[in-house]
């Protein structure tokens, strides 16, 4: 389309995640009227209301939904390919802060070394984030990107790579009777007190790590709620509980009066990459990058 403007796209996509255009001009920048008339220009380039405004509220058209799904795909390709531009040109200096939650694994300790060979000038800070707040430390600043347990739906984050998934396994005292078994079933956890995990993390998330049901649809018990992996692992020492890991994160965590089985019938545990919108970096691309690249 001749005479398209950049502005006019970042304009729809701001507002198709504020729903509002105060907080769009706002993050803008811009008068509310300047994003009024981003948002007319666009419309009538494309010959389609893409957002419904009233007093009240404001939401996509079905037209904005479509457009939409289409747009973002495409427009963040386009900023990634600028700052690969940007990182080469200039080269990836400097600090990222990169958090993690319970341990930092193998793979996550392979993907820093490659990271670091690549780029020589940039030092990878690693920091721990509490099990009960996977995404709070992207928002608060306090790190650059973070390692998080998926899923992530977050408006206002990017999900970079996905990467490292791994079987679900069952932790439990060694005094619990499903102690000695080779695996279980999903529906066996109808008859098992799930650990679950604290706020501000939100509730798809933590139901996502201790499901209030299992795949057939049976009640699974509510056991105690920790904020920290520590806490968690206390609560099942004693026997107060049982807790979904990844297979990887169990290993790691092994001790004598606690054992885990593997739970079949569970989707994978992955973890992926995530930083918030207003906040991306060479650095955060850089990383992002490695981990598609070695995980192609």
């Amino acid at each position: 389309m001749a005479g398209l403007e950049i502005r006019e796209l970042e304009c729809f996509l701001v507002l198709t995640e504020e729903l509002h255009f105060g907080r769009t001009a706002e993050r803008l920048y811009l008068s509310q009227g300047r994003v009024s008339q981003l948002l007319g220009s666009l419309e009538r380039r494309i010959g389609a209301r893409l957002l419904e405004r009233t007093s009240r509220r404001v939401r996509l058209t079905p037209s904005g939904e479509r457009f939409l799904a289409d747009l973002r795909p495409a427009y963040d390709g386009l900023r990634e390919a600028v700052e690969q531009a940007r990182a080469a040109a200039r080269g990836v200096e400097g600090v990222v802060r990169v958090g993690f939650t319970g341990i930092a694994g193998e793979e996550l300790m392979r993907l820093v070394e490659v990271f670091q060979n690549r780029h020589p000038g940039c030092e990878v800070e690693l920091a721990e984030s509490a099990l009960a707040d996977p995404f709070g430390g992207v928002r608060r600043g306090e790190v650059d990107a973070a390692v998080v347990l998926t899923p992530v739906e977050e408006p206002d984050l990017v999900v970079g790579s996905i990467f490292s998934k791994e079987p679900q396994t069952l932790m439990v005292s060694v005094r619990n009777p499903l102690a000695g078994r080779e695996s279980i079933s999903a529906e066996e956890l109808g008859g098992c007190r799930l650990v679950g995990v604290a706020g501000p993390a939100p509730d798809y998330w933590r139901l996502a790590q201790a499901p209030a049901f299992t795949p057939g649809g049976l009640p699974v018990p509510r056991g105690p709620i920790v904020s920290t992996l520590q806490e968690g692992l206390t609560a099942v020492a004693a026997d107060r509980g049982s807790m979904l890991l990844c297979a990887q994160t169990a290993w790691r965590h092994g001790r004598r009066d606690i054992t885990f089985v593997p739970v079949t019938g569970l989707p994978d545990s992955a973890l992926a990459l995530v930083w918030h919108r207003d906040n991306e970096t060479a650095r955060v691309r850089a990383l992002n990058h490695v981990i598609v690249t070695e995980h192609a």
